[in-house]
């Protein structure tokens, strides 16, 4: 085959949501039957449309395959998934004539139905993206059904635009997946790549007919290190499967896109496969200086894609220096692209559409659209010369230089006081001792809580934002939110829970109310980024010293608890999850501001403790999901990720029961840093995965509270009585039942009450149940 020229300037992927969450809106519509899927496809195919337009706006070719098509309505793991056929059986179903699946079965098996539960979730790599797991067994048939991809570029090219396909390539699709649970022992996923790539093959063929001259695969599995399977079967993959797909006689050219860090022992293996272009992430990674000579002819022949422009986070950067990075490059190759380090799907889409932000700080900023035109200018300047582009190179610099001097970024104050820090500001008494002091909680066995927020309802939606539009008093909106919280303590103690939340109705969201009481944070109006599916969160932006000007969520607990005789959790969000779920100043260390952030939590309890709150709950969903995907770095990241949780919780009395939660991650890698968080509870999801981590708390020696979640709350589906039992007998199997809490996985916020409500009484019936059961076996042993 020819190859086409690869493009000078291009980006690995794009927001896929709209820029008003279009997307979001039109698909929970379709779910709720409030439109059909002829319209959800209109809205779908005109948010694509809005999407070329503007990247050529932006400066990306119209015909050159410089525009990626990289939507997606839910998630990019399942459209491969759905692609391949690799369909688990429980769905089998939901396949139409031709082996197929319309939006609603593609919605189905990410959300479940009835006893059919869903695909599991997880998080993508080291981002804030959750994808969907695959389910690849022994016997996954897999077969090709790429009409939408084809599809989609069809629509493109008829509209005027040669885009480039994006599909998760073979070898990240495999290593992500899991086996179901009855299948062999020793199987994993990655052992059927022989039969997945001619599925593959297939799918560049229709590609090529339909007149495609570059595909883009996605691999970050390639950078990883934090994988199930060895990295010497990481490596040997790549020529099982690009040896292949590189030798198909019909083909477009291949891109192979590895974001998220860099590529090191897996780069000889890629530079001599068969492809036509690799894309370098010279933002988290580097090029060595020098590689074994076959590598580097090997690298010689290929475009190399440079990942100049910081696609994981929103500052506008050091454009000289990204520029500078892509002539080094020139000399390993002749020829060399412009590009994104990841795809933008991490970052909001455009800093134009923030009219509240402080000018000097919108001047250091750059969200999506930015950043394709940075892309654009480094391009040119590649194309042209360092000349041509000079002064976007300075202006770039002027802004670096003007936020480093800027009032708030550094504060002596707090920098003094992190100095300041001794060995014992992060250690509590010993846990034996905490334990006793404890007993006077007069908790039950098995006890129920839930993990903090309860749905959030339209009123309270509108009453939020009557109080931001001036049409009510912050007087009437606090009258209006302790009705709220007096209304979830009555439903709580009628229910049955043991230990009570006050349903946080007054947070917007669990990081960014925070960060609008916290110095060093600003947000956002519409710096929408998506999570999963539909869901969307909006990071705060995290640009100078953090310190805490007053209390910020002791009011709320204090009224919460004088409502009832049973303990009321106070809620706060760990150090560690408020810097994953925002946008984090990139000129400090990242321990430096966890403790910063971890010292204004400490104060906050120590505040909650003086009001009576004697059970505290600090967050930590996103421990796992900051992990490094480089082995070497993942000890310094425990070490102050775990410190910072401690920091924060150090001070809190032997008395006072401190709680912490994780969630939507495969935590056994993590398991001894989660013993050293040294919480007195630790709540954790597992009900998507069927309690399968308490065979890593069991045989880890994990001895702590731990609340394993038995309703998986971001599925619809209301978990039955029998179900929760099953899981909790799972869970009293294999740890002591004196030290089993009874949880959802996670918070109750984007739940209605109907199924909420439910979902409860099911949980309550069933501790109830194993309870019971209990007892009748000591009864019976004695």
């Amino acid at each position: 085959m020819t190859a086409t020229p690869f493009p000078t300037g291009t980006i690995i992927g794009y927001p896929r949501i709209g820029r008003r969450r279009e997307l979001k809106r039109a698909v929970e519509s379709f779910w709720a039957g409030r439109i059909d899927a002829a319209e959800l496809e209109a809205t779908a195919a005109e948010l694509r449309a809005a999407t070329r337009a503007r990247l050529a706006d932006l400066g990306l070719g119209r015909d050159d395959s410089a525009i990626p098509e990289s939507f997606s309505f839910y998630d990019q793991v399942l459209d491969a998934a759905v692609a391949v056929g690799a369909i688990p059986e429980r769905f089998e179903r939901l396949r139409g004539a031709d082996g197929g699946l319309d939006l609603a079965a593609y919605f189905t098996i990410a959300r479940g139905e009835g006893d059919d539960a869903p695909l599991e979730m997880t998080k993508w790599f080291d981002s804030n993206y959750h994808y969907l797991v695959p389910e690849i067994s022994p016997e996954t048939e897999f077969s090709l059904h790429a009409e939408r991809i084809v599809a989609e570029f069809v629509e493109a090219r008829e509209a005027g635009y040669l885009t480039r396909p994006v599909v998760v390539g073979p070898i990240t699709f495999l290593l992500l997946a899991k086996a179901p649970d009855d299948a062999p022992a020793g199987f994993s996923p990655i052992d059927r790549l022989d039969d997945l790539v001619p599925v593959y093959a297939r799918l560049l063929a229709k590609l090529a007919e339909a007149g495609a001259a570059w595909v883009q695969f996605d691999e970050p599995a390639l950078v990883s290190e934090s994988l199930d399977e060895s990295r010497d079967r990481v490596i040997a993959s790549i020529g099982a499967a690009y040896d292949v797909l590189g030798e198909a006689e019909a083909r477009p050219s291949i891109f192979v896109a590895a974001p998220y860090g860099a590529l090191d022992d897996a780069l000889p293996a890629l530079a001599a496969a068969p492809v036509e272009a690799i894309s370098l992430d010279l933002v988290r990674g580097s090029l060595p200086d020098a590689l074994d000579p076959a590598t580097e002819e090997s690298l010689a022949a290929k475009t190399l894609v440079a990942g100049v422009v910081d696609g994981h986070n929103i500052w506008r950067g050091d454009l000289a220096a990204a520029f500078a990075k892509v002539e080094a490059l020139q000399s390993r190759s002749g020829s060399v692209a412009v590009s994104t380090s990841t795809s933008l799907l991490h970052v909001p889409h455009d800093v134009d559409d923030e009219s509240k932000l402080d000018a000097r700080l919108v001047s250091w900023l750059a969200f999506a659209d930015q950043k394709v035109g940075q892309v654009a200018t480094l391009a040119r300047g590649l194309a042209e010369g360092r000349d041509a582009v000079a002064d976007a190179l300075d202006a770039a610099s002027v802004a670096l230089a003007d936020r480093a001097g800027a009032p708030g970024v550094r504060v002596p104050a707090v920098r003094e006081r992190l100095a300041g820090l001794q060995r014992g500001d992060f250690d509590r008494a010993a846990y034996d001792e905490r334990l006793i002091a404890q007993e006077s909680l007069d908790l039950p066995e098995l006890p129920t809580t839930t993990i903090g927020s309860f749905p959030q309802t339209g009123e309270i939606r509108r009453a939020r934002a009557s109080l931001t539009s001036g049409a009510i008093s912050a007087a009437e909106y606090t009258g209006l939110m302790r009705e709220e919280i007096e209304r979830v303590i009555r439903l709580q103690e009628e229910l049955g829970l043991d230990v009570l939340v006050h349903g946080e109705p007054e947070r917007n969201d669990m990081v960014q109310y925070f960060a609008e009481l916290l110095d060093g944070f600003a947000v956002t109006e519409h710096g929408w980024v998506q999570s999963y599916g539909s869901r969307c969160t909006r990071p705060s932006i995290l640009w100078g010293d953090v310190s805490r000007p007053e209390p910020m969520t002791v009011a709320w607990a204090e009224y919460a608890q004088s409502l009832t005789g049973q303990h009321v959790k106070g809620m706060l969000t760990g150090p560690v999850t408020i810097l994953a779920w925002s946008f984090v100043r990139d000129d400090l260390p990242l321990g430096d501001t966890a403790r910063q952030v971890a010292l204004a939590l400490r104060d906050e309890i120590t505040d909650l403790e003086a009001a009576g709150i004697r059970i505290i709950q600090v967050d930590e969903p996103a421990l796992r999901e900051l992990l490094p995907l480089k082995l070497a770095d993942q000890p310094a990241y425990l070490d102050w990720s775990v410190g910072s949780f401690r920091l924060a919780t150090a001070g809190a009395a032997s008395g006072t029961q401190v709680h912490t939660h994780l969630c939507y991650s495969e935590f056994g890698v993590i398991i001894d840093a989660i013993k050293n968080l040294d919480a007195d509870v630790t709540s954790i999801e597992a009900a998507r995965s069927r309690m399968e981590v308490v065979d890593d708390l069991a045989t880890s020696g994990f001895d702590h509270g731990i609340g394993p979640g038995v309703y998986d709350i971001h599925s619809p589906r209301v978990p039955s009585v029998d179900e929760v039992t099953t899981l909790l007998e799972r869970a009293v199997g294999e740890i002591p039942a004196n030290r089993l809490w009874v949880n959802p996985d996670c918070g109750l916020k984007t739940r209605g009450y109907d199924e909420t409500v439910a979902s409860l009484e099911h949980i309550i019936e069933a501790t109830r149940a194993v309870r019971a059961s209990r007892l009748e076996r000591v009864g019976a042993a004695s």
